[in-house]
């Protein structure tokens, strides 16, 4: 059974699930589902074709679900759907999708959202990632697993960041960032692979070692970029994690990467 405040508007139609807590001043819309044990704090409206996952708890001021910030949008019927136990602080924004992008802005599970961060229309998140205070992501923008973008960075429409991949705080990414790599500066730029991350996710060591290796000989070398991509992948068959940093790159197509500065980061 839910818990709400007298002072919050559930309206009908609404889909609550068992040990909910709705609080003060809270706006619920007709067509949101909120799974068991979400938790509103204070002062948070979810609007509507909002799906929340169990045990999320938002904090005041949260603004979920209302329509994107396109203006080809035309009020189709498009969805927001967020996981399971995520955290959204204070001031957070999440639109959903439009005609043009699918539909629908997804977020796994287990993803943090600090205050004032923005997730843009058509976004598609992966599992445990965390946004820093004032991170924009505007429309289209895809976050592989365990992502982390630094406070006050920017990610323009349709990039893609690689799982386990980091931008650094007040990075502006104007391209796509391979996994595992790690990004910085305004306009962001290569700086190495993401290796903090990866020690703290307890990667073995020769994983790290076949990364360096891929990483160094896809950014260095003779041939192109291309040649030098499939080169490592023909090095390195047997190893996945290498393996996800080529197939990245082959399924951007012709999209532009983040690309080192002078001599490679490590």
């Amino acid at each position: 059974m839910a818990d709400v405040h007298p002072t919050a508007i559930v309206e009908p139609g609404a889909r609550l699930g068992d040990g909910v807590r709705i609080g003060p001043f809270s706006i619920i819309g007709a067509e949101v589902s909120l799974g068991d044990g979400c938790d509103l704090v204070s002062h948070v409206v979810v609007a509507g074709r909002t799906e929340i996952g169990a045990r999320t708890r938002i904090y005041p001021f949260a603004s979920i679900g209302h329509p994107p910030q396109d203006l080809k949008y035309r009020g189709e019927e498009s969805r927001l759907v967020l996981g399971s136990d995520c955290l959204i602080r204070e001031g957070v924004t999440m639109n959903p999708g439009t005609e043009g992008g699918g539909m629908l802005t997804s977020i796994a599970d287990r993803c943090v959202f600090l205050a004032n961060s923005h997730v843009g229309h058509d976004c598609h998140l992966g599992t445990n990632v965390i946004l820093s205070n004032n991170v924009m992501l505007a429309g289209h923008v895809s976050l592989g697993d365990y992502v982390i973008v630094g406070g006050g960075a920017a990610v323009i429409q349709h990039a893609r960041v690689g799982a386990h991949a980091f931008v650094g705080g007040m990075a502006g990414v104007e391209n796509d960032v391979i996994p595992f790599g790690s990004v910085l500066g305004n306009r962001a730029h290569l700086g190495g692979l993401n290796l903090v991350g990866l020690k703290r996710r307890g990667f073995p060591r020769e994983t790290m070692q076949n990364l360096r290796r891929a990483y160094r000989r896809i950014f260095s070398g003779e041939g192109t970029f291309r040649e030098r991509v499939e080169a490592v992948g023909a090095e390195f068959p047997d190893d996945p994690n290498v393996q996800m940093v080529v197939d990245f790159i082959r399924q951007g197509g012709e999209r532009s990467f983040c690309m080192p500065r002078g001599e490679l980061a490590d």
